[in-house]
Formats: structure tokens, C-alpha cells, sequence
């Protein structure tokens, strides 16, 4: 099977999929299904089934983050979302302030459901905003208004929830620049501690691919897009805000700064479980993906079978991770963090080969293109994106995709 990166000395975070929409938006190509609300609780008992199995073969693995994402969340009763937080805690060690997340679109809550999900433990909630204006929402197919955003985010405030985000999608076509400017201004205004930004884009298998490929609507504006960008990052900044990573940013608050730890988990490589439909996990050394459909879930789960971590009966598949895929992806997603990077003592650790020797191509490459810089931090030196490489993100990455295994890993494969 090819030599593995294990990873079980380090605390876990836990992926919890929720594919349950009462619409499908226009650009969506997440594993969702509108309609199919009258699976949800036989959905949820397959969750439950399928945490208590993965935590006992874990014995009782510490989690320092949930993220409950979807779909909608928030479309479930907070009874059974509760439920699958006690499942959690019931089979998983969460650590003392652990970070648990629910993804939530707004016209989805009240102030009741929110008040009783703060009591069975989570303490970070996400809002889709997407857009202040109608008529981006109405493109994007978003069921909601900014009205409700407003309200959402009162009612989880007097619930006690003070961690919250809200995401915007800028390239929009016929978003014009300063209505993507009132949209952050008015995100801004409802003070979250996280505001995450996303380039929209037209993916296969959505309406909006087929809107575009009917003339019905035009393609996103690279050059507007990348403007509206520059100016969110340089208003943000001014507001208040730190980006930490290519598409988010952070308030500082107490001394700390207020990012999504739990994403953090992925983009620092480390391990992570996924359960439900569709979920992927990365942990032991083996990536894993479940079955897609829910009711091959709901099955998977029902008609038992055996549990090899980090995998249970839903996965469809678990593929070994070698150190040399490992060490590519690690450069992938840790240079998109743009204060933090890729530290070279921490990439030393993990894999026993210093960056320069397993990337010095590439790193001279980036450096000569101004594309990448060191950064001296309180670890030692990290190596990350320049602020011109931050525009040319997708440039710097594929430098690490590909890549033929070095002569000097290649008495390490088995």
C-alpha cells in the first residue's frame, strides 16, 4: 500500500456533514439534496452511529474543534443537533474550549433554536450572507434578505454566541464594485469576530454553468474580481481586521485573534474525521470519503460492518497518504495561511526533510518571481506568500502539484 504519514500524537478535529437544503443555490456543487427532509432523522441516527463507532476504535481520541457544515445545518431541529454534539462528547475527549461550529443560513433560526444549541454546547455559528443586495442573492438563488442576516445575527448574539462569521461572494457578474463595497461595509457594521470572502465560481454540474453556457448570464470579471479583492483587504485592515488566510480574516479581541481554528486543522495538514454523507477525513495517514447519497449512507451505517480507523463502513474509499504526496499537499494548503506560512522546524518535524531540500527548486523559483518570502517568527523562520504572491496564489501552489518523487525518497517507498 505505500509507506504512510502517521499523525496520531496530534489533537483531531471532527468534520460533521450535514446535506440537507430546502434549495439548492445556483452555484452550489457541495454534496447537498434538496427535498429529502424526511431522512433526516433516520440521517441523524446513522450520524450518531457512525461517531460512536469511529470514537471507540479511537479510544477516546481528543478533538479540539467540531465543524457541522453542509447543506444547512440549521434546517435540523436543535434537538437532533444537539444530539449529535452529545454523541461527540459521549465517544470523543473535547478539549477545555474546544471550537464548535454550525454552519447556518439566515431565515434558517430563531432566537429559541439558538439559545438551546448555546446550551448543549456550540459556540461559534457561521452565517451564508453571500450579498447585502437583492440582486446578487436573487442570482446566486439565496433565499434570503439582508434583513435577515440582521436579525440572525441579533438572535444568536442574545444567545450568547460572541464568535461569529459571516461569508460574502465577490465576482458576481453584474456586481459592480461599489456594491460589493456596500455589501463588506454592511457586513463589517454587524461586527463579527470572522468574515470569510470567496470568488465565485461556475462550477460543472450547477444551473449557473448552464445559465452561462445559454448566454443567459455572462462569465465573473477576473479584473474586477481581483479589485474588488484589493480593495476589501485594504478595508478590512483599516476596520479592524487581520487576514490570516487568502480568503479570511480575523478581529482581534483579548489578545487573541478571532480565526476559524477549526480550519486552521486543514490548512496546518494536520488530522481531521469526517462523518456523514459525503464527509472526507485525513488522520493515521489515510485519507477517507464517504458514500455520497444518503440513503446509501443511511445503509452503509444500518447493515454494520467493520470499523478500521479512520475509516467506517460508509467509507467508499481510504487511500494511503505517502510521505511525498504529504509533504506537497502540506505546502498546498499551508502557504495559503498569509501571516503564518509553512514553518520550517514545524516541516522538519513532521517529516524529517527540510524545505530546502525537499522544495528548493520551487522556493528559488517563487523568491526570484517575488511570488514568496520568509517571514521570522517566534518558531524560527516560516516561508510564505508574498503580498503579490497573495494575488497569485493559484501560481504558487501549482508549483507543488505533480511533482516526480525525489531520488532521495525513493529507498522510502515500499
Amino acid at each position: 500500500m505505500g509507506e504512510c504519514v502517521i499523525l496520531t500524537i496530534m489533537t483531531t478535529s471532527l468534520y460533521v456533514h450535514i446535506p440537507f437544503c430546502r434549495h439548492r443555490c445556483s452555484y452550489c456543487d457541495f454534496n447537498t439534496y434538496a427535498g429529502q427532509e424526511a431522512k433526516i432523522g433516520s440521517y441523524v441516527d446513522a450520524l450518531c452511529q457512525e461517531i460512536a463507532r469511529i470514537g471507540e476504535a479511537a479510544g477516546g481520541l481528543e478533538a479540539g474543534t467540531v465543524f457541522l457544515g453542509g447543506g444547512t445545518p440549521s434546517l435540523l431541529s436543535a434537538g437532533l443537533l444537539s444530539a449529535i454534539v452529545k454523541a461527540i462528547q459521549d465517544h470523543f475527549t473535547l478539549l477545555d474550549g474546544a471550537e464548535i461550529t454550525l454552519e447556518a443560513n439566515p431565515g434558517t433560526v430563531d432566537r429559541d433554536s439558538l439559545e438551546r444549541l448555546r446550551e448543549a454546547g456550540y459556540n461559534r455559528i457561521s452565517f451564508g450572507v453571500q450579498s447585502a443586495h437583492p440582486d446578487d442573492l436573487r442570482l446566486l438563488e439565496r433565499e434570503h434578505d439582508f434583513l435577515d442576516v440582521v436579525q440572525a445575527v441579533k438572535w444568536a448574539r442574545q444567545a450568547g454566541f460572541d464568535n461569529l462569521s459571516l461569508d460574502l461572494i465577490f465576482g458576481v457578474p453584474g456586481q459592480p464594485l461599489a456594491r460589493w463595497q456596500e455589501s463588506v461595509r454592511r457586513a463589517v457594521d454587524l461586527q463579527p469576530q470572522h468574515l470569510s470572502f470567496y470568488a465565485l465560481s461556475i462550477e460543472h454540474g450547477t444551473p449557473f454553468l448552464r445559465w452561462v453556457e445559454r448566454g443567459l448570464v455572462g462569465l465573473p470579471d477576473d479584473d474586477l474580481a481581483a479589485e474588488q479583492y484589493e480593495w476589501a483587504q485594504g478595508y478590512l485592515e483599516e476596520a479592524g481586521f487581520r487576514q490570516y488566510e487568502i480568503s479570511n480574516w480575523a478581529r482581534e479581541e483579548g489578545g487573541q485573534l478571532r480565526t476559524a481554528r477549526h480550519n486552521l486543522q486543514y490548512w496546518r495538514g494536520l488530522p481531521y474525521l469526517g462523518f456523514g454523507a459525503g464527509a472526507h477525513g485525513y488522520a493515521a495517514g489515510f485519507r477517507t470519503a464517504n458514500v455520497l447519497g444518503i440513503q446509501a449512507y443511511i445503509e452503509r451505517m444500518k447493515n454494520g460492518g467493520a470499523v478500521r480507523f479512520p475509516a467506517s463502513p460508509a467509507a467508499r474509499e481510504v487511500l494511503p497518504v505517502d510521505r511525498w504526496t504529504a509533504m506537497q499537499e502540506h505546502m498546498m494548503v499551508g502557504l495559503r495561511l498569509t501571516r503564518e506560512g509553512v514553518s520550517a522546524a514545524g516541516f522538519e518535524r513532521l517529516y524529517g526533510w527540510t524545505l530546502e531540500q525537499a522544495f528548493g527548486r520551487q522556493i528559488d523559483l517563487l523568491m526570484d518571481a517575488g511570488l514568496l518570502e520568509w517571514s521570522q517568527q517566534e518558531d524560527g523562520a516560516h516561508l510564505r506568500l508574498s503580498p503579490h504572491g497573495v494575488l497569485l496564489g493559484n501560481r504558487v501552489f501549482s508549483e507543488f502539484v505533480g511533482n516526480p518523487r525525489p531520488d532521495w525518497l525513493a529507498e522510502e517507498s515500499a
